[in-house]
């Protein structure tokens, strides 16, 4: 089930909102587990096997860690493999297969298996409550229910953000009451998550599809525009996502930390990398960056570090080399902004639109790679000719809607008036834009 789907908002959400509020305390906790499971299996019931073993793997785990101390290390050790092998298996047993082959002229037989949706979501979630345990951050969850409610909650269950268990620990034993005020707050925080994927995200997958179809013809015109439509879809669709489930953990009492923090007013990658994805960028951070020393051994060990944490941020997004290629540009990007860039008095007098744009420029190069439209960079380079007349007429169809993405992406954010009557609106735009062109799965659902 997705958020931008009819049974979702006129039968799922509705349902479980109410219930959840009508019912007493000694429910709630049940009810959203139960809910959450019904979420994850409505399409693929299969699924929920894969998430109840990591609940219960890690469930366990966190026991087993808390009442053997002593062999606390040897037990993170094989739980944090356990954990990993699904993930190995579903997202990258056919990479390593391909590449094999491809080295060494093998031809393993192997069939290609169904990515669970949000797999890698809520398995670093499950290991981050683990190491928090084996650390000592937090203490272990003695009520299955409950550590079932922080894996599972539906609206951050499939793309973020990654909670970790310190932040929901307090909401989880002791739920804040819902009103009315906290439901409405997280319907119109929820409304304009809805409004970015299906009415800006959505239009934008479709020019970079009409443009990425043909490169040769799009030409330059037709591959930058299409590359920027790009930026903005994976933006709109996932900070939307993002922004949808802290509104329905709002209507639901709970807190999710923030995710998205308007990146692409970054006046450089350092900054832009604390605006996007931020609870993924905290997790590397936590759970690999410092544990491999951060930046406490000397400059090289610290470049070093930020080039494995870049690898695997890399791979963590997809099973291919495209990913650990966007992974690798950015971990070499951000080494020489620290050491050449960062603090320089040439950099710090340059205007703020400027900074802002080289930014975005190498953010959008990145986005090439991410793509792994390989024919997109010589279309820029103007190598196919500046477009054809059938690109050209979509280009210029799509020049409103593109506009209104860069003005919301790169102005300063506004105040506009009649807030109160946003979210009934967008909801309407929203379900009458999928009545005419259904729904598109969300960017990060792959991940």
């Amino acid at each position: 089930m997705i958020f931008s789907s009819f049974t979702f908002l006129l039968l799922f959400m509705p349902v479980v909102l109410l219930g959840y509020r009508l019912l007493p305390e000694k429910a709630k906790r049940p009810f959203l587990l139960l809910s959450s499971l019904v979420f994850y299996g409505w399409g693929s019931p299969g699924w929920l096997l894969l998430l109840l073993y990591i609940m219960g793997l890690d469930y366990a785990g966190g026991l087993l860690i808390a009442r053997f101390g002593k062999r606390k290390k040897a037990i993170l050790a094989a739980l944090l493999v356990m954990n990993l092998l699904p993930l190995v298996y579903f997202k990258y047993a056919v990479f390593l297969r391909d590449t094999l082959d491809a080295v060494t002229g093998w031809r393993i037989r192997m069939d290609s298996p169904l990515l669970p949706a949000g797999i890698s979501f809520f398995t670093f979630q499950g290991i981050s409550y683990l190491i928090d345990v084996y650390r000592g951050d937090a203490r272990e969850q003695k009520n299955f229910v409950r550590f079932g409610v922080y894996l599972s909650l539906f609206p951050q269950l499939v793309a973020g953000p990654i909670v970790r268990y310190t932040d929901l620990e307090a909401q989880l034993n002791r739920p804040p009451q819902t009103d009315i005020a906290s439901a409405r707050l997280g319907m119109r925080r929820f409304a304009v998550g809805l409004g970015k994927k299906v009415l800006l995200a959505d239009a934008m997958g479709r020019f970079w599809k009409l443009m990425s179809a043909d490169l040769p013809a799009a030409g330059a015109l037709g591959a930058w525009l299409g590359l920027i439509a790009f930026s903005f879809q994976i933006f709109f669709d996932f900070s939307g996502y993002s922004d949808m489930a802290l509104g329905l953990g709002k209507a639901l009492g709970f807190t999710f930390p923030e995710n998205f923090d308007r990146p692409y007013r970054a006046l450089s990658l350092t900054e832009f990398w604390r605006r996007w994805h931020m609870s993924l960028t905290t997790w590397f951070r936590e759970y690999v960056y410092i544990p491999l020393g951060g930046n406490r051994r000397g400059e090289a060990r610290r470049n070093v570090n930020l080039m494995i944490v870049w690898a695997l941020t890399g791979l963590w997004h997809g099973a291919g080399w495209n990913f650990i290629l966007w992974g690798v540009y950015f971990g070499v990007l951000l080494i020489l902004e620290k050491k050449y860039v960062l603090g320089r008095p040439g950099f710090e007098r340059t205007p703020g639109w400027l900074r802002q744009a080289g930014t975005y420029l190498m953010v959008l190069i990145g986005w090439g790679f991410f793509a792994g439209k390989w024919a997109v960079f010589p279309a820029m380079a103007g190598m196919y000719g500046l477009t054809s007349p059938r690109a050209a007429l979509n280009c210029l169809s799509y020049l409103p809607i593109l506009l209104l993405c860069a003005g919301i992406s790169f102005l300063p954010k506004l105040s506009l008036p009649g807030r109160r009557f946003a979210a009934p609106i967008l909801m309407a735009l929203c379900l009458a834009a999928l009545a005419a062109q259904g729904y598109e799965p969300f960017v990060y659902f792959q991940f």
